[in-house]
């Protein structure tokens, strides 16, 4: 018997790593059906089942997720925030603006992964907003738009 969507998304928190790659799979191949669901995951009590979802989101490569990704950079786990950022890099150019609108945000945690992000998207535009965040009082802030513009500069 095939697992519903909501089934799925819920074997992205097991304990057995098998059951859990077998559902990234699943959820992967039925992007189109299971996107709602976990845009929905990400704000799911269990932290793997967010950051699964964050991951398959950034495979998915449906631009729709970005503003929601965006937010998770905000989840007060370091390894969900972590992959939220990671996904928002896999979408290239689309990301890219929405990034830079964050990297003003009040939280560090937030300006530090959008950084660390932009890093990773390799885009010019970037540098001049990376450039304000040097002086941040975040040390994680600063190292990530330290790091950032060295990419940006290497890849162009």
């Amino acid at each position: 018997m095939e697992k519903s969507i909501n089934e799925l998304v819920k074997d992205l928190g097991d304990k057995d790593d098998f059951v859990v790659e077998e559902a990234v799979g699943l959820l992967e191949m039925k992007a189109e059906e299971s996107f709602d669901a976990l845009v929905e995951a990400l704000s799911n009590r269990n932290k793997n089942i967010r950051l699964n979802a964050a991951k398959i989101l950034g495979f998915i490569g449906n631009s729709a997720a970005i503003e929601p990704l965006i937010n998770t950079l905000r989840d007060h786990n370091k390894l969900v925030r972590r992959e939220a950022s990671t996904a928002l890099a896999r979408f290239g150019q689309d990301a890219v603006d929405p990034l830079i609108n964050i990297l003003d945000d009040d939280d560090w945690k937030v300006r530090g992964a959008a950084a660390w992000a932009l890093g990773n998207l390799k885009d010019e535009k970037a540098i001049e907003p990376l450039e304000k965040l040097l002086d941040d009082e975040s040390g994680f802030v600063k190292a990530g738009a330290k790091n950032a513009i060295q990419n940006i500069k290497n890849a162009n």
